[in-house]
């Protein structure tokens, strides 16, 4: 069997979709497209109609890649007012026979059917160790004997708005929506390695209108809070100084400025008619001062929002979203948080900028839970496989804001 996976983000810039094949145990990245978004806001659909349009564009862009039809996705949902707490399960198992793939099903739906999760509803199980009988600790009990098999897992609910809205849309569309995830789950699977795995850090995600501040411990999430500041206030502190549009204050932001103004140039100039139809230069090292000091607002806002969140000390900090792949982002980052803070490293070729790290990394929690609980899935079946492999051709000619290329050495918890 082929193991090929589709995810999507919707987000309020850009709706993300991604396909990926799970082979040899390591994720190839088959295709993936980046669309505009509209009639979205702050994650949440505002226009229904408009955001249809935008998501069938995305997804019809990876189907001209891929020469398939996709059908099935993982998505991730606004993760506004998201709880996390910590739950406990218990079953009994066939002690001549040992654990199964579905005991650990069950003891993980024995958690949430004890957990009071008021009006929202559940996104993620995170499981952090299992115990059998009085054997504690155990991240993998496959295969183990023993009576009773108990659990420890972090449940991730959100307001049914957050969830039914994207859910609902997707199946109108006519996609089948079989897991659903947050974007910090996402991300901490992208980023996490054997020197995170057990300690207490955090990832800032700079998204364009909220930053997002996630708290983890052992690789897991525990808590989260968003910042009503993003990379559209650059945009538009660009826009309002030079009186240029956000479009283009945007194309600025990107192609010209800097984030840290040090390494500038005065005499380095950016061209452009202004909303009054003047032709303006806009000078780099000006420029650039001007987004620094909005990312330098965004970090020392997120930097407070982890004092918040946690008492104890953070072993790491990691920032992640479009934002973060400006150069010269991490000596700001250094400045304002310290040496314990780095930009996310996807380990992706032809990957652009870290916005694409949550839609990737939900992938990878999927196959996480997929393969701990001893589950075959695919979401593209063999004969659609063969379609592609004829099509793979015309994916090697995509380029523009696409990717290509193969994420190394993920060991999926081995």
């Amino acid at each position: 069997m082929k193991h090929v996976y589709t995810s999507i983000d919707i987000g309020t810039d850009t709706i993300k979709v991604a396909v990926c094949e799970l082979f040899n145990n390591k994720l190839n990245l088959l295709a993936a497209s980046s669309v505009k978004s509209e009639g979205i806001k702050k994650g949440l659909i505002v226009n229904p109609e408009t955001a249809k349009e935008k998501i069938e564009q995305a997804i019809n862009e990876v189907e001209e890649m891929l020469g398939i039809n996709i059908k099935q996705v993982i998505v991730s949902v606004p993760s506004y007012s998201a709880d996390f707490k910590l739950v406990n399960g218990k079953t009994s198992i066939n002690e001549d026979v040992g654990v199964l793939g579905k005991d650990i099903s069950r003891v993980l739906e024995n958690s949430v059917k004890n957990a009071d999760i008021g009006n929202n509803e559940v996104v993620n199980v995170l499981p952090i160790d299992f115990g059998l009988d009085e054997q504690k600790g155990i991240l993998d009990p496959k295969g183990k004997t023993g009576k009773i098999l108990t659990s420890r897992a972090v449940l991730g609910t959100v307001p049914k708005k957050n969830l039914y809205s994207v859910v609902s849309l997707l199946e109108n569309i006519g996609l089948e929506v079989v897991d659903v995830s947050l974007n910090p789950v996402g991300d901490i699977n992208i980023f996490k390695n054997k020197e995170t795995e057990n300690k207490v850090g955090a990832i800032i995600n700079i998204g364009y209108d909220t930053t997002e501040v996630s708290i983890y411990n052992k690789g897991i999430i525990i808590k989260n809070s968003i910042i009503n500041l993003g990379s559209m206030n650059i945009d538009s502190d660009i826009s309002y100084i030079y009186k240029i549009s956000n479009n283009d204050s945007s194309k600025i932001k990107e192609k010209f400025a800097l984030a840290h103004k040090r390494y500038a140039s005065k005499s380095d100039f950016y061209e452009i008619t202004n909303k009054l139809g003047e032709k303006i230069k806009i000078n780099q090292f000006e420029v650039s001062e001007v987004v620094m000091s909005r990312i330098e607002e965004i970090l020392v806002l997120a930097r407070k929002e982890i004092n918040l969140l946690t008492k104890r000390e953070v072993d790491y900090i990691i920032i992640t979203g479009g934002t973060s792949s400006m150069d010269n982002f991490s000596v700001v980052c250094e400045e304002i948080l310290g040496n314990s803070a780095s930009i996310g490293n996807i380990r992706i070729l032809g990957v652009r900028n870290n916005k694409y790290s949550a839609v990737i990394g939900n992938i990878i929690n999927f196959i996480n839970n997929l393969k701990l609980k001893n589950i075959d899935y695919t979401m593209i079946d063999e004969e659609e496989f063969e379609e592609y492999k004829q099509n793979k051709n015309n994916i090697m000619n995509v380029i523009n804001d696409t990717m290509l290329g193969k994420v190394f050495g993920y060991f999926f918890n081995d």
